[in-house]
């Protein structure tokens, strides 16, 4: 079936929970950066930065509850980041992180 896949943003396979996190981002150069978590999923998230980073890329974020995690960038477009993480959030901790971002 096919997805609309021609649009990065809209290719997910779950829904994602709107939230608005500052963190920070070790970039595969080892810099770490400021970013804006807006919105998260057990399997990816989107960040806001203006880090410059590569469709492939691995970076490592901090979440709360889960600590460093470690995810991939899947498309990079005006300074939108969207992610997926190298290992689900597990469903038990999943809204722990979601309470956390909330606080």
């Amino acid at each position: 079936m096919f997805t609309g896949a021609t649009n990065p943003i809209d290719d997910r396979t779950e829904p994602r929970d709107e939230v608005h996190h500052r963190s920070r981002a070790m970039l595969a150069d080892r810099r770490s950066v400021p970013v804006l978590i807006v919105n998260l999923s057990p399997q990816g998230l989107m960040i806001r930065s203006d880090a410059p980073v590569s469709v492939g890329e691995w970076l490592r974020i901090q979440l709360p509850v889960v600590g460093e995690v470690q995810v991939a960038v899947r498309w990079a477009l005006g300074g939108r980041i969207g992610c997926q993480l190298e290992r689900p959030i597990a469903a038990n901790r999943y809204h722990m992180v979601l309470g956390a971002m909330s606080a």
